[in-house]
């Protein structure tokens, strides 16, 4: 899809941040990339990201805090965006509990600086990163954004959750087009070191055991990339507008009266982690010495993605099989770090 746009991409040193920019550069459109390159996992990564990028001239990068106030100003003065896509945040489930600052910094702080810069600079489209994880204590499968989601089990999922409330409100007073996207369990190459496949590659490549948590019977929405970012272009091109069957009476927590939508994005086909485990095992040729442990705090035992709604309205359909999408990771892995 080509559309020669001058679009905001936050967190473009990140996973997901790094593959949609690296499409939509090659797609002919101008991306600004904002990233503070924290060191949550590691920099040098990040730059190896960046530097791909760097290689077109119409990719233009700031090194900047989200929570930098002043900075995001300069930011919105400075450049005038046909779309901004929100997608840095400090990640993590497991992470939340020992810094939740860092959440509240990022994810909250932050995004109000987003949705400010948008609101004055009049974005006609807001998109941005929510989570499967605000299902929380939700066990009613699979996961519909037409469910309540007001149980959160961790405090990222909390900001996330935040998040989606912020932007309503943002599009109910302001008119501000905003789309949320519940990304879930995302991989593939580039993928973010602190994520399953990842540690697992890393570890049974090393020799070293794995930690299998609810002893391997977790099941996850496990979603490639390249089915993360036709999604994400597709949701781009189309602004919300206000859905008049909305009712206060009835409420749908999926739609709104404002130009305001969320929207699930996954695989929808939840795959057990002990499968995902052996499908890696068949990748790399070898075997994981495992060590079953129990669900670990902040976690929950299934994500299965009811995508029906980013199918009807966009056409979405994810393409890449769990088996498919190992092997390619695995492949960039062994290339990456010379394995």
């Amino acid at each position: 899809m080509k559309w020669d746009r001058s679009i905001l991409v936050t967190g473009s040193a990140g996973f997901i941040g790094f593959h949609l920019a690296e499409h939509l550069l090659n797609s002919g459109n101008r991306v600004v990339g904002v990233d503070n390159l924290s060191d949550y996992y590691d920099v040098n990564l990040k730059e190896d990201r960046l530097q791909l990028l760097s290689r077109s001239p119409n990719f233009t990068f700031r090194k900047l805090n989200l929570q930098d106030r002043s900075g995001m100003e300069k930011l919105f003065d400075q450049h005038s965006f046909d779309v901004v896509v929100h997608l840095a945040a400090q990640a993590g489930v497991r992470y939340s509990l020992k810094n939740p600052h860092a959440y509240v910094e990022s994810n909250l702080t932050g995004f109000i600086h987003v949705l400010e810069g948008c609101r004055h600079r009049q974005v006609p489209h807001l998109v941005f990163a929510s989570s499967s994880s605000v299902y929380g204590a939700n066990t009613s499968m699979p996961f519909s954004v037409h469910q309540n989601v007001d149980h959160p089990v961790s405090l990222y999922a909390a900001t996330k959750k935040a998040n989606e409330l912020m932007a309503h409100s943002y599009s109910h007073l302001y008119g501000l087009p905003c789309t949320g996207l519940r990304f879930f369990t995302v991989y593939g190459p580039w993928g973010r070191p602190d994520m399953a496949l990842f540690i697992f590659t890393r570890a049974i490549l090393a020799g070293r055991p794995i930690q299998v948590f609810n002893y391997g019977k977790m099941r996850r929405d496990f979603t490639y990339i390249d089915d993360i970012v036709e999604g994400i272009v597709r949701v781009m091109a189309k602004a919300p507008e206000a859905d008049p069957q909305w009712s206060g009476d009835s409420p749908d927590p999926g739609s709104s009266y404002a130009p305001y939508r969320i929207y699930n994005i996954g695989n929808h086909q939840p795959v057990e982690l002990i499968s995902f485990i052996e499908a890696l095992e068949e990748c790399l040729g070898v075997k994981a010495r495992k060590e079953l442990l129990p669900l670990q705090p902040g976690d929950v035992p299934a994500t299965y993605a009811d995508i029906e709604d980013l199918s009807r309205v966009f056409g979405f359909r994810p393409k890449t099989s769990v088996r498919e999408g190992i092997s390619r990771f695995v492949e960039w892995y062994r290339s990456y770090y010379g394995v």
